[in-house]
């Protein structure tokens, strides 16, 4: 490990030389750093594994996100939480533990956030000290400072994967079935309203990622997100939509719910919702209901009844309607719940996939399809399958307009 001390000592050196060190070039600057790096090593007998790491650091440090780089380098690292400038947490291979890295102070952390808010155009300050970001790779940012934040600025960054996962991916990692994928497929390309909830790092965004590409390449279709994630690489005409916060005079702000709205006038044929928290829950279901079929969003639950508690609670933030109104409203818009769970060896699986038949004596009927049964466990990991419940598929008229069949579970 290379010890801090002396990343400490040169950073302090190359400092007090680099005034002029925003108006060079990048590959200057590494030139720069090596130069310093080599000399400060011959004098100081640094063990030559060391060098590049060294060089790396200090690089990072004044051109990249500094103690962050090496970690979003690593691609093992899925992903990085920072509780203040001396806690940096990661999670790896399923695993959470505590890094070696540490930012040289508050102050430096501070000038990452705001490097990386503003170039997506974001504001954090005492005044407003909770924002979603994202990085260039697309990974996902929250950023919560002080006085909220009390031992200092906390980030937490959801690393983006390099290559978009696919069904295939979740079949191979035992996610989901191969029949439950090929169904899904089949529903999606039939154009189903499909809602998938889960809880915190269920892999919901992901999922929907993957369902997104299932849409055929000759529809239109707005994807409308706080922070883009969406890798959409199947529809050439696609229409990607983010929010924007409030600037310093409290405006200027567009919300999910504005961007619903002005989605349904450039003639989609989805819309696809990235997470629906609040009000703009009622939008969405009226594009579901209003001949936006095939339409596709999440939510944040812990079961699939426990989604359609939260979408009456979130409709009525936004409009005084009686239940029996909003929960008519949610049968009629959702065709399909599909819920992910985070496992507690770590594994990522769909547990639960439900058919919405409708409103009958004052409740939303279900229909479950299949259900994750749990066998037991082996080596630590969970030991079971995602099965059918016997119960078939009801509504079968979007899957006949669209001359798709679905075979019969096994």
């Amino acid at each position: 490990m290379v010890d801090e001390s002396v990343i400490k000592n040169l950073m302090v050196e190359l400092r007090a030389t680099l005034d002029f060190m925003h108006s060079i070039g990048d590959e200057e600057m590494l030139e720069y750093v090596e130069s310093a790096v080599f000399d400060y090593a011959a004098a100081n007998n640094v063990k030559s594994k060391d060098v590049h790491r060294i060089i790396e650091r200090i690089y990072h440090a004044f051109r990249g996100l500094d103690a962050l780089q090496p970690l979003l380098d690593d691609r093992e690292v899925s992903e990085i939480m920072i509780n203040n400038h001396e806690e940096i947490f990661i999670e790896k291979r399923g695993e959470v533990f505590q890094s070696d890295l540490k930012f040289e102070s508050q102050e430096k952390l501070e000038d990452i956030i705001q490097s990386i808010v503003s170039k997506v155009n974001r504001i954090v300050n005492e005044s407003s000290p909770i924002v979603d970001a994202r990085l260039k790779d697309g990974s996902r940012v929250n950023i919560v400072l002080p006085p909220i934040a009390l031992k200092g600025p906390v980030m937490t960054i959801r690393k983006f994967p390099e290559r978009a996962l696919t069904i295939d991916d979740f079949v191979n990692y035992k996610s989901i079935t191969p029949e439950v994928a090929h169904i899904l497929e089949k529903l999606v390309r039939a154009r189903y309203n499909i809602f998938i909830s889960g809880g915190t790092g269920s892999g919901k965004t992901t999922f929907l990622n993957v369902m997104s590409n299932f849409i055929p390449g000759d529809e239109r279709i707005i994807t409308i997100e706080d922070s883009a994630e969406l890798q959409i690489s199947s529809v050439p005409n696609l229409v990607s939509l983010e929010t924007r916060n409030a600037n310093t005079e409290g405006k200027g702000e567009i919300s999910i719910r504005e961007l619903i709205k002005s989605s349904l006038r450039m003639r989609p044929d989805r819309v696809v919702v990235g997470e629906v928290r609040g009000e703009e829950a009622l939008d969405m279901l009226q594009a579901m209901n209003t001949g936006h079929d095939g339409s596709l969003s999440t939510g944040h639950s812990n079961s699939t009844y426990d989604m359609l508690s939260r979408l009456e609670t979130m409709v009525l933030t936004g409009a005084n309607l009686p239940v029996e109104v909003i929960r008519q409203q949610i049968s009629s818009a959702v065709d399909i719940m599909v819920h992910l769970s985070r496992m507690r060896d770590h594994t990522r699986k769909v547990v639960e996939v439900t058919e919405v038949l409708g409103f009958e004596n004052g409740e939303i009927q279900l229909n479950p399809l299949f259900k994750f049964v749990e066998e037991g466990e082996y080596k630590g990991k969970i030991v079971g399958e995602l099965k059918a419940t016997g119960n078939e598929l009801v509504n079968h008229s979007k899957l006949a307009m669209a001359g798709i069949q679905l075979e019969k579970h096994s």
